[in-house]
């Protein structure tokens, strides 16, 4: 703890540096895996129908998403302070575009992830084990956000050390399911070739597209760590290690998923299983898999969750701090050390989320606005290159310009495919976004005055 901290005021405290390399790994791994590796087969599945395609979707996603990475790297241990997309929007495009940033964040995107994760666990995996009725679901949904709140609010290493136990449960039990299904799971080898991919074609290719999207999803959330870049030591180096080696795992540990299912379950039939994980194990171990796999997948969304809570605050901490959002969020906690008031509004935001039963909804508005932002942060590389050149830059981006370009065409292209194929919902998205506008001259001219 840094003794000028306690001898500042709350709105001059700086956030203290005590998170790890480890502690990076940890968030990028349990905040990107949720449950979408134990959901998003069956959808991958019934697009390409080839098993060799679905391992290609996975390795391509992640490539991709590899290569976002690798650009995030750059911007994380140039400028290693709270707030991470944000300050990189704001430091390459003006106040207005990162504010937009912050505002979708904090209005639907992360609180929308809260929500999601909350009712997820109360509503679909809890009651694999305990009868609920609907109300009980909102009061545990309400306790689940609530106590993540309250980890997180007495100190960043409280917040950390919970996502370490919980990324070291999944990531062991993710290993051990795999284990049991090839050890005693009774695979079939040609499940693993069969039925060929066949001739390249249009179709294909189009197919080939949804299913990339859908691994997007699964592969989204290593963004996050740059949320807390103001709190990690040596961020020039643990920053860019971090990032890399959390999302390089991430890849192995969908990739040998992904294998366990196809050892036991052929192509047309995991097209057909939403719950494909379960069903593996089922087919591996007996009715008992199903239970195992939703024991996993409630530390599994805890993780993601908590991840949420762990970072997304530092963002509005850090518009608050620009004199862009209400005061009282930029406040620093003089005995924890944290952005409490931000904690909290995120925290009771997401509540009303999850008790309306809107949020997927609103999430569902936000997923072109939500991609456009990746690739902007991305070009940024580009932008801040140019603009900022006496930017320290003790690791840059690996395969400049051609890596992060590649990323920035596939984030735009997902963004304009998701205004086309959905714009009933991408147009109220797109409203939302620029509902910011107005509150961003609110904030502004009160900043002034």
């Amino acid at each position: 703890m840094e003794k000028s901290s306690l001898s500042v005021s709350g709105s001059e405290r700086r956030l203290p540096r005590v998170l790890s390399q480890l502690d990076v790994v940890s968030i990028v791994i349990g905040g990107v895996i949720g449950s979408g590796i134990f959901l998003v087969p069956a959808k991958i599945a019934l697009e390409v129908k080839s098993p060799l395609l679905m391992l290609l979707v996975w390795v391509v996603g992640g490539f991709l998403s590899f290569l976002g990475a690798l650009a995030f790297a750059e911007l994380g241990a140039a400028m290693p302070e709270a707030g991470g997309m944000y300050i990189y929007l704001r430091e390459a495009y003006g106040p207005l575009l990162s504010f937009l940033f912050g505002w979708t964040l904090f209005l639907v995107i992360d609180s929308g992830a809260i929500a999601t994760l909350a009712v997820a666990f109360s509503a679909n995996y809890l009651p694999y084990f305990f009868k609920i009725s609907a109300l009980t679901s909102k009061v545990i949904a309400v306790i689940f956000v609530l106590f993540l709140a309250a980890v997180n609010y007495i100190g960043v290493r409280w917040g950390a050390n919970l996502q370490n136990l919980l990324t070291l449960i999944k990531t062991v039990a993710i290993v051990g399911i795999c284990a049991i299904i090839f050890i005693f799971g009774k695979g079939h080898p040609d499940n693993f070739l069969n039925p060929q991919p066949g001739k390249f074609s249009l179709n294909l290719l189009s197919a080939f597209g949804v299913a990339l999207v859908a691994t997007f999803w699964a592969y989204k959330g290593w963004e996050s760590a740059t949320y807390s870049a103001g709190e990690v030591k040596r961020p020039e180096r643990n920053m860019p290690l971090g990032i890399l080696i959390g999302l390089a795992s991430v890849i192995g540990l969908y990739l040998l998923a992904n294998l366990a299912y196809l050892y036991v379950l052929p192509a047309s039939l995991i097209a057909q299983t939403p719950r494909v994980a379960a069903e593996a194990m089922k087919v591996a171990v007996g009715p008992a898999g199903a239970s195992i796999i939703s024991f996993v997948i409630l530390f599994s969304i805890m993780g993601a969750a908590n991840q949420n809570l762990l970072c997304s605050p530092r963002v509005y901490f850090a518009m608050s701090r620009d004199g862009l959002f209400f005061q009282g969020i930029a406040r620093i906690h003089p005995r924890f050390l944290t952005p409490h008031v931000s904690i909290i509004a995120i925290s009771l935001w997401s509540i009303v989320l999850s008790l309306s039963g809107t949020f997927e909804q609103l999430f569902a508005y936000v997923v072109f606005g939500q991609w456009l932002f990746f690739g902007l942060t991305v070009a940024a590389v580009f932008v801040l290159r140019k603009k900022r050149p006496d930017l320290p830059r003790p690791y840059k981006t690996w395969g400049y310009p051609l890596t992060p370009a590649i990323f920035i065409l596939a984030a735009f292209l997902i963004s304009l495919n998701s205004l086309l194929t959905d714009f009933r919902h991408s147009r109220w998205g797109l409203a939302i976004i620029l509902l910011g506008i107005p509150a961003y001259f609110y904030w502004k001219n009160k900043k002034r005055i």
